[in-house]
Order: structure tokens, then sequence, then C-alpha cells
């Protein structure tokens, strides 16, 4: 049975708030890195994160619905670690791109809780097309990780995804 409007209004807001958290989170690191290509890759998701923001504001209203503006409290502990992980690390980029992957794993999770519910056709087809939107982010986020070769402790970036990373929070091959 398809959920209620405010039960569907709720976790749309959670997707909301997970998108505030990634613009935050993304405009942080952007800001805070060096590397260009680092740096290009955190500035060119913002746009698209944005628009998935809006998107799914409007479809809270479309079903009667105020849309949260306050970011979860996680997502702010995120970005809060960023910061004191920048300052602590002298920005210590691999440290950052790491924090960065982590918050697209939980979003990952968030998107992916969602879709597990019985949700309207309409809401359903939003949130399906951004979930490949955020499993693009972390596969980017990823690559990024690969590419520089290592993580902090020596441990190299395929050996320390598999050792970090639970098959549930992968995205589907």
């Amino acid at each position: 049975m398809t959920l209620k409007n405010a039960e569907v209004i709720s976790i749309l807001n959670d997707l909301i708030q997970t998108c505030e958290d990634g613009v935050h989170g993304f405009q942080t690191a952007a800001d805070a890195v060096k590397n260009p290509e680092a740096k290009a890759l955190f500035a060119s998701r913002l746009p698209k994160i944005e628009l998935g923001e809006r998107e799914l504001k409007a479809e809270v209203r479309r079903l009667g619905g105020d849309p949260d503006k306050s970011g979860t409290v996680a997502g702010a502990m995120h970005r809060g670690w960023i910061n004191l992980k920048s300052a602590i690390t002298g920005k210590n980029e691999e440290a950052i791109v790491m924090e960065c992957e982590r918050g697209e794993e939980h979003a990952t999770q968030v998107y992916e809780d969602a879709l597990q519910k019985d949700l309207p056709l309409e809401t359903r087809t939003i949130i399906e097309r951004q979930y490949r939107g955020v499993v693009e982010n972390l596969e980017r986020v990823r690559a990024l990780s690969k590419d520089s070769g290592s993580r902090p402790g020596g441990a190299s970036a395929a050996s320390a995804e598999r050792s970090t990373s639970s098959p549930e929070l992968r995205p589907p091959a």
C-alpha cells in the first residue's frame, strides 16, 4: 500500500536535507583543496545536487507539504569534521576526499532506504533518477581517491575500500 502523503513528505524532507548536506560538504571540500582536478570535481557536482534539492522541494510542495531547511545533525557534524580535519591536518587533501567519499556513501544509503518504501510512482521516478546521480558522485569521488594512489596511513585506495565499505553501501552493478 502506498504511503500516506505525510510519510512521503517526511522521506522527501530527509532527502532534501541530504542534498543540503552534500552541497555544504562539496562546497567546503572545493574551497579547501588545492588539487585542480579535485576542486573541479567538487564544484562541478554542486549544480546537480542543488537542482535535485529544488526538484525534491517542488515535489514536497506538490504533495501539500513544506520543505525543511535545516540539514541533518549528522550532516552538520560531517561538515564540521571536514573543517576540523582540514585545520588539524593542514588541509590534507586525501583526508578531505575520504570524508567526501564517506558523505556520498551516507547519501547513497539514505536514497536506498527511501527506495525501499512504497512511494507514489511520480515520487519514486524522481528519487530513482536522483539516486543514479548520487551513485555517480560516489563513483567519481572514489575514482579521485584511487587516482591519488594512497590513503592516509599508507593503505591503497582499493584495500581501504575493501576493508571499510560494506556490500550494502556499494551501488548496484
